[in-house]
């Protein structure tokens, strides 16, 4: 310890006292901040200081002392971790201290600080970290007292309503605003009698009093109000990026610089007016675009985001129910290849569990009667039922969709557009301003200094970022209520780049009931209800058709021994005999065919033990106005069909698809992908719509994969859009949609072109205040914001999709 005149602490920024720590030639305000030194440098990762030199919000006691003992209370950590498997955990943290790039960064590479963390992932937005680690090596308590370590202690509640506190308004903001609010009412006030003129009142003691007053009063504006301003604009230049705060800083600082100077020297009043309503409608209008992006995250991530359901057991009967509506002890079923929507007891003797939606590991999982099983697997064996322990988490299901994994991380044309032309939009402002500044310096350099501030404030390119993500996000929102659910506002863009639409056929272009289904042979009771029985644990439309022909809601017999094989079929034990129902192929193995003359329509093949017991012949329904939607999609795109049946309805599709459409059958899932690939290495940009079982590959390979579903859960993560079944009918409205709104978004350009063409021009010819130009500047994204929700509604209800 020494003592050493005032200097800035080393990694929190703060000001050290006159006593305060030296080590490494580098001074600490506390043992906090040189603790947290200590771990970044032993763990080579001292980078972070390049980045930021206000990382988050010291520590300042290396002591936890039992702060942290709740977590080593078992029953407490099953509350709080999403997920526990083997040695692995994953559990999601809101963290308040996250606020810029290095925060991102440190808590990035926590994996580098602690060898038990493997990969931690940070949500900016929502002030969020998802950590994955090894339970067996570190624990909860342990891993929130090292974040704790390192100025980032994560708000813990263990009660529900209290995770509301994570989605509130940021409360400095409001009070930014009203002493904002109070100082510009105060100065407009103070400086009346210079508005009307009233000369003796501006004459010795009362003026130096009231000029003296202002001032106090405006530095708290400048340096408390607009203090984000000047840390964003700082933190861009020192990443050598020019943003929209760099000349908005200028500008308040020209304007306080300059009613500095006039006071202090005797000339004038000053502009500090001018300068606090400036600041004033600035928060203003950075509050409305906080509550209208913060709308816009609660709706996506909360009101139903996904129109899944699942079936409840309800006095002995199944019953479909939203799984947003399932609670704590519901007795649900869930079928080969759903996703278990809620965390629940295993009620069945056992389960085969696929969690590599959430861990990335596609091996499944054995369990047992009693064993937890945690929402988001995917059920891989016969049907299982499950005692739900924790509500279901719609925006958890999110997370799983948008999992890293399958991201397509491709720029659209918009966002391309947008990130250039921001990119440049500030620096050819600072050219204009300083030359008007300069222009008008040789005239009047009072009127300069105004000019050059009205300048930097009246051109902002926030209208111009504000109009593609508001556009978007209303195009999202009238498809949602449309049961059309996208995984994020960048397939909308990505639709209008498609060129070829390939369909798959079976739960896509047919419907899941409906089909008229007969049997080619005979069936014993028994044997019909076992049949039943095995077709209940697929999710496949085949297999319902097939159950509901035979059992229309009778009692699930046990079977044994069940596995799916995607595109082939399924088998099972039961009583001793093995069923084998599928495809031909699959079923005879290469033998004799069961009946005589070639397929002439849809066939589901039974075999029992080395007994070929005959066939479910079945005619498809295809769904409502096929033919209408096709011809509309075949004017813009080219079409065609990829399905495993056979070719027994060629001849009636054929009449369906536009002419030169390719028709192809018997392709197993791996060859549909390979198609796919095919049509893009041509240069082709690919729509693929399947029901999301037996294409998820040809889904995620895709440039737009959309999976057509019924009401059940057996969405995939690896497509990019969901379209409810019953909507499929609106498909080329959609699609077509999709064109409308990238017209609004060009719309909206040159809206906000035109504004800041007008506004500049007023500003350099000097007939624009800042104060002025301040209102203009809020009201500039409003406008644009209320033209993209008004005008996509509007062309909603114009093209009869609301």
């Amino acid at each position: 310890m020494k003592t050493l005149e005032k200097v800035s602490c080393y990694h929190c920024n703060d000001i050290c006292s006159d006593e305060h720590l030296v080590f490494d030639e580098k001074d600490f305000c506390c043992n906090g901040c040189k603790t947290v030194y200590e771990i970044l440098k032993d763990n080579d990762l001292c980078t972070y200081y390049d980045l930021d030199k206000n990382p988050g919000i010291s520590l300042k006691s290396k002591s936890f002392e039992d702060k942290f003992a709740f977590l080593d209370n078992d029953e407490i950590v099953k509350m709080l971790v999403n997920f526990t498997e083997k040695q692995k955990s994953r559990i999601v943290f809101y963290i308040p201290a996250i606020h810029c790039s290095s925060c991102i960064w440190l808590l990035e590479n926590l994996y580098k600080i602690h060898e038990s963390i493997e990969n931690s992932r940070v949500n900016f937005v929502r002030k969020e970290i998802s950590i994955e680690y090894l339970h067996d090596q570190i624990s909860l308590r342990e891993l929130v007292e090292l974040l704790a370590s390192i100025g980032y202690e994560p708000y813990i509640s263990l009660e529900d309503e209290n995770k509301k506190k994570q989605h509130s308004v940021n409360r400095s903001l409001y009070i930014k605003i009203g002493v904002a609010g109070f100082a510009f009412g105060n100065i407009m006030l103070l400086s009346f009698p210079e508005y009307f003129g009233f000369s003796g009142l501006s004459d010795g003691f009362v003026q130096k009093f009231i000029t003296t007053l202002n001032l106090l009063l405006s530095i708290p504006v400048v340096f408390y109000c607009a203090s984000d301003y000047f840390k964003s604009a700082f933190q861009g230049l020192k990443q050598r990026f020019v943003s929209i705060d760099v000349p908005i800083s200028l500008g308040i600082l020209a304007l306080f610089l300059r009613s500095l100077y006039e006071i202090i020297f005797d000339v004038g009043p000053g502009y500090l007016d001018s300068l606090a309503g400036l600041v004033f409608f600035l928060l203003i209008g950075r509050w409305f675009q906080n509550y209208t992006y913060d709308g816009l995250s609660f709706e996506r991530d909360y009101k139903s985001y996904f129109p899944l359901a699942i079936s409840k057991k309800k006095e002995n009967k199944w019953e479909s129910i939203a799984v947003a509506n399932l609670k704590k002890g519901d007795w649900i079923g869930v079928r080969n290849q759903e996703v278990i929507p809620a965390d629940g007891i295993l009620l069945s003797e056992e389960a085969e569990i696929d969690y590599s939606f959430v861990t990335g590991e596609s091996e499944p999982v054995r369990k047992l009667k009693g064993d937890l099983i945690y929402a988001g697997g995917r059920q891989t064996g016969s049907l299982i039922e499950l005692e739900v322990t924790k509500p279901v988490s719609q925006s958890y299901l999110t997370q799983l969709w948008n999992n890293e994994a399958f991201q397509k991380k491709e720029e659209t044309g918009m966002q391309s557009l947008v990130n250039v032309i921001s990119k440049y939009f500030t620096i050819v402002i600072l050219l204009i301003a300083v030359g008007a500044f300069v222009f008008w310096s040789f005239k009047d350099v009072g009127q300069a200094f105004y000019v050059f501030t009205a300048v930097l404030i009246v051109a902002c390119p926030c209208a111009l970022a504000l109009s593609t993500p508001f556009t978007l996000g209303n195009v999202m929102r009238v498809f949602g209520k449309l049961g059309f659910y996208l995984k994020n506002a960048g397939v909308i863009e990505k639709m209008t780049e498609v060129t070829h639409g390939v369909f798959d056929k079976t739960g896509t272009l047919t419907m899941g009931s409906g089909a008229s289904v007969q049997f080619e042979g005979e069936l014993s009771d028994v044997e019909k209800k076992a049949v039943a029985s095995i077709t209940a644990n697929s999710t496949h439309p085949l297999s319902q058709k097939i159950k509901r022909y035979l059992n229309s809601g009778g009692q699930i017999v046990g079977i044994k021994n069940y596995r799916e094989e995607s595109g082939k079929g399924i088998s099972a034990d039961f009583d001793g005999k093995r069923f084998l129902l599928g495809s031909k192929l699959y079923v005879l193995n290469g033998e004799a065919k069961c009946s005589k003359g070639e397929d002439i329509s849809t066939s589901v093949y039974l075999k029992i033990d080395d007994n070929l017991k005959g066939r479910f012949v079945m005619k498809s329904q295809f769904r409502e106005r096929l033919e209408s939607v096709l011809i509309h999609l075949g004017k813009k795109l080219n079409l065609c069909l990829v399905s495993g049946d056979n070719e027994s309805e060629k001849d009636q599709l054929s009449g369906i698809f536009p002419e030169n459409s390719s028709l192809l059958f018997n392709r197993q899932p791996i060859q549909k992908l390979e198609y796919i690939k095919g049509l893009q290495k041509s240069g082709n940009k690919v729509m693929m719509i399947g029901d999301g079982l037996n294409d998820a590959g040809a889904l995620k390979q895709s440039d737009v994969g959309i999976s057509v579903m019924e009401r059940s859960a057996n969405f995939t993560p690896a497509s990019d859009a969901i379209l409810f079944s019953g909507n499929f009918r609106l498909l080329h409205r959609l699609f077509s949609f999709c064109f409308t709104a990238r017209r609004i978004i060009i719309a909206s350009f040159v809206i906000s072109f035109l504004y800041n063409i007008v506004g500049l021009s007023f500003a350099i010819t000097g007939h624009l205040s800042p104060l002025f130009a301040a209102v203009l500047m809020p009201l500039s994204s409003i406008t644009v914001v209320a033209f993209a929700t008004i005008s996509v509604n509007f062309m909603a209800k114009l093209r009869g999709l609301v």
